[in-house]
């Protein structure tokens, strides 16, 4: 049941909501967290030496983002419908500067795989925003400002990796932690003092053992996901993970059935908008992410193969930078569409252009400009894809689930990413040609890894089509809301 309380115990009385504030501080939170994830990819190749630890066990600082990220996303987003969203957001930024400045003061891996799990639980701060985003903004700046907060995630991606490269390369590899630690302070200054405490609220206990549930069953699923090319495939521990995520899942989805006052509210998620938005949000993440494999590696592969292009990775961070620029800017397009034509037809659109991105990457691979043109077309695609998911999510649930919703849909894109990196390792690892003493992925790898991509829009394309049309879409929001009132 949803409570709107004058003032909510704990936090400040209401203040005038200043929306052009409001809307830049959560964006600036959503960029400083998506920063957090391309950190480290500068530090990989040198992480043994820096923390005199294997490769295999230095591989432990993205996993452990991953995992904890997706176990922190659910749960953060129903605690933020529960006990406030800012207070949850703050939390959130307090995790990513705890976390920022124990991986600044490691100098071996265990504190700093520890520290990369505590970046890894801001991971909720993009869903908390565009929630944060529904209950204080007038409807006339809600499709725009979601749209900006979604492709948030995309521009910290694309602007952090060049800005992460250029400091690893220059300076001590530790400033790039106390940069992180930094920004987000000042995020967290800037939502403290701009952005106010929403007084919608969901009443009720939090659902324990749900949360555990589902973080036991994320846990399974994408250790062996993320770890099941390392372990071997068809060896028993990824198997066995697989198998024991499936097993939970079913439990857990008996418990959210049983439960009054569940983690995740199964029945809303599977209305037809709902269950056909996140299915197309995990279709994008693997789209968006195949590219993000294949460039950086076709730029940083020797000359001497035919196809690389013997580049730095800050040189190949730069190529990668307009994509996420792009994204920003087609945050205002995506709103456009969606106002006049409805969300369902700005994400069919954003799928199509991310497929004729992929395209021309497939027959544009010989120069560096041409993987630009490219990784910018798909970059605009996804721009108008993720800015229509959260109107279609929002459209359908109740407002006093917004933040969990959003949460599962950020989940769904996360899960999405992950299978994506699982598919391409696989594929650039068995397509190899012999290089020096190692083999290196074949250009043919790279063509595979671009046209499954390419396949997973047109994917994103069908999903959508089968979306509510825009006036079925306002009725079930409608529904939602008085069901949540």
């Amino acid at each position: 049941m949803t409570q709107t309380l004058s003032t909510p115990p704990g936090a400040d009385a209401p203040a005038a909501v200043r929306p052009n504030a409001v809307v830049s501080v959560l964006a600036f939170s959503g960029i400083v967290v998506s920063l957090m994830q391309t950190l480290v990819i500068p530090l990989v190749p040198t992480l043994p030496g820096l923390l005199g630890a294997s490769a295999s066990d230095t591989a432990w600082a993205i996993t452990a983002t991953l995992l904890a990220a997706a176990v922190a996303t659910p749960t953060v987003g129903r605690l933020g419908d529960m006990y406030g969203k800012r207070r949850m957001l703050l939390f959130s930024l307090v995790t990513l500067i705890a976390g920022s400045v124990l991986c600044a003061l490691s100098t071996s891996l265990v504190p700093m795989v520890v520290g990369r799990a505590l970046q890894g639980l801001a991971a909720g701060v993009i869903p908390l925003g565009i929630s944060i985003m529904r209950d204080e903004l007038p409807p006339e700046r809600l499709g725009g400002a979601t749209a900006l907060m979604s492709a948030s995630l995309g521009v910290g991606g694309a602007l952090g990796l060049p800005a992460a490269a250029l400091i690893a390369e220059k300076a001590d590899w530790h400033m790039l932690f106390w940069a992180s630690a930094v920004l987000a302070t000042a995020a967290a200054v800037l939502v403290r003092t701009l952005v106010p405490e929403s007084r919608v609220r969901t009443g009720g206990r939090f659902d324990l053992p749900g949360a555990v549930g589902l973080s036991i069953a994320l846990l399974c699923l994408l250790l062996a996901i993320s770890k099941g090319s390392d372990w071997g495939w068809g060896s028993g521990l990824p198997l066995g993970l697989l198998a024991a995520a499936a097993a939970v899942l079913l439990v857990w989805g008996w418990w959210e059935l049983r439960t009054s006052q569940p983690l995740v509210d199964l029945r809303t998620s599977v209305r037809r908008q709902v269950l056909l938005t996140n299915t197309a949000s995990m279709v994008f993440g693997f789209a968006m992410f195949a590219m993000s494999l294949v460039i950086p590696q076709l730029l940083q592969l020797p000359e001497a193969t035919g196809y690389g292009f013997g580049q730095t990775i800050l040189v190949a961070g730069l190529v990668m930078a307009p994509n996420g620029l792009v994204m920003m800017a087609m945050a205002p397009v995506s709103a456009r569409i969606s106002r006049t034509l409805g969300p369902k037809v700005t994400l069919m659109v954003g799928a199509l252009v991310v497929a004729a991105g992929y395209g021309l990457s497939l027959v544009l691979m010989s120069a560096i400009w041409q993987l630009m043109l490219a990784s910018t077309v798909i970059g605009a695609g996804i721009g108008l894809a993720y800015g229509a998911m959260p109107a279609l999510v929002m459209a359908a649930v109740p407002t006093s689930e917004t933040a969990a919703a959003n949460s599962l849909n950020t989940l769904m894109r996360s899960i999405g990413t992950s299978v994506a990196s699982a598919v391409a390792g696989v594929v650039l690892a068995h397509m190899t040609v012999p290089l020096g003493p190692a083999d290196v992925p074949a250009q043919g790898a790279f063509s595979v890894v671009l046209g499954i991509g390419a396949v997973a829009a047109l994917a994103a394309f069908a999903v959508a089509a089968f979306l509510p049309g825009r006036r079925a879409a306002s009725g079930a929001g409608g529904a939602g809301r008085a069901q949540g009132g």
